[in-house]
């Protein structure tokens, strides 16, 4: 008996296309997803941003994450069909473990975003204890 497992996929879509392209784009990696029986829970889209790097002479990406459950078996066929997709800069699919999960967890409860109201508190914080000293 195969069972589910949960799974996040990142992917960089070509940032030079146009909206309708990325969307369609988008809508394609869902449905090859949900198509070779994965259940998507999540989905991030980040937008578009500059890469580290130039992947196939493009220097914009579009990111957006998909967290989905699926059979072992699907991700071979998942990334079969992502693999021949020319609007895919890059592609990554990772099994989202309990020990990732919880790892993931203690970052998002303990990690201060830079610019959120935290930061700003903690900074001031800092600031004041020089100036007094």
């Amino acid at each position: 008996m195969e069972t589910n497992k949960l799974y996040e996929c990142t992917v960089i879509i070509d940032g030079g296309l146009q909206d309708e392209a990325v969307l369609a784009a988008m809508e394609l990696v869902q449905r090859v997803i949900t198509e070779k029986g994965g259940t998507i829970s999540n989905v991030l889209e980040i937008g578009r941003r500059k890469t580290a790097y130039p992947i196939k002479k493009k220097t914009i990406g579009y990111y957006a994450h998909i967290e989905f459950t699926a059979a072992t078996t699907v991700i071979a066929e998942i990334e079969k069909v992502f693999r021949y997709e020319e609007a895919l800069l890059r592609y990554l699919i990772i099994h989202l473990t309990s020990a990732f999960l919880e790892m993931r967890k203690r970052v998002e409860k303990y990690s201060v975003v830079i610019g959120s109201p935290e930061d700003v508190a903690a900074a001031e914080a800092a600031a004041s204890d020089t100036v007094g000293k």
